[in-house]
């Protein structure tokens, strides 16, 4: 997802600056993000890391060796690198305390990560990752109807059931009505995966609900720049609302600097 492919991101910059080393990262283009980099951000301008759309090359070797794939991008992977590590096994080592600086450095090294890792500034996130201007665009719709003092939601559903089980939408509610008793001027961003929480919080709401009249859709180039500009205007309101288990609006926070509430039961 977009989220986790940031922290790796940035985890693997944090490490090139780290140990002077230079970072090649292949971004995927699959189920989980069915996007090129290239469309929903800038190009990123740094010497010590360098990002490429994967090429047939990448799809006959570097790709995440998992059941799916019956584990066969080891073989080749083990063969060209000195040292691998695979991503089921980096919270394991997380936990552990390894020094992930200490494996890469003077190394050849693979590794698949859906995850941050070693020490890293928030301030990279601001750093490396610029949305195109087809984003900002949308960005900015969201943006010029915010009040003095907007919201920022986000309730994650379709298939994460950790935020659906210990987030549910009514407890959203209850936050939103204690901010519009404190605040009267009060405005919604949405950021959702459901349309079904698209019209319950319109219909509770009405014109304070700022959303993307898009439909949530991880299928499609079109649907994940949505999904980034609705990150964005996130990092831009007052307050963060977020759901369980989900990195979504935690990124939004950090890529912003604002405040993070989970919302959970």
């Amino acid at each position: 997802g977009l989220a986790n492919r940031m922290r790796a991101l940035v985890s693997a910059y944090s490490l090139a600056k780290i140990t002077g080393s230079h970072v090649q990262v292949v971004w995927f283009k699959d189920w989980a993000l069915y996007s090129p980099f290239k469309e929903i951000f800038m190009p990123i301008d740094e010497d010590i890391i360098s990002l490429r759309e994967a090429n047939i090359f990448d799809h006959l070797v570097n790709d995440r060796p998992r059941k799916k794939n019956f584990n066969f991008f080891k073989i080749p992977q083990q063969l060209i690198y000195e040292r691998c590590i695979y991503e089921r096994f980096v919270s394991p080592l997380k936990e552990k305390g390894f020094d992930f600086y200490e494996w890469a450095a003077g190394h050849r090294c693979y590794m698949s990560c859906y995850q941050e890792f070693g020490k890293i500034d928030d301030l990279y996130f601001r750093q490396l990752f610029h949305p195109t201007a087809i984003v900002e665009e949308i960005i900015n719709k969201h943006v010029t109807k915010f009040s003095s003092h907007t919201i920022g939601l986000h309730i994650r559903r379709t298939d994460n059931v950790e935020s659906i089980e210990k987030s549910p939408t009514d407890i959203f509610c209850d936050a939103v009505d204690k901010e519009i008793s404190e605040h009267n001027e009060t405005k919604i961003f949405l950021a959702t995966d459901s349309e079904e929480v698209k019209n319950q919080i319109r219909n509770r709401y009405g014109e304070r609900v700022i959303t993307s009249s898009s439909e949530a859709d991880r299928g499609s180039t079109e649907g994940i720049r949505e999904g980034v500009a609705d990150m964005y205007a996130l990092s831009q309101t007052v307050r963060i609302y977020g759901s369980a288990g989900s990195s979504f609006s935690v990124m939004a926070s950090r890529i912003g600097g604002n405040e993070l509430i989970i919302v959970e039961k």
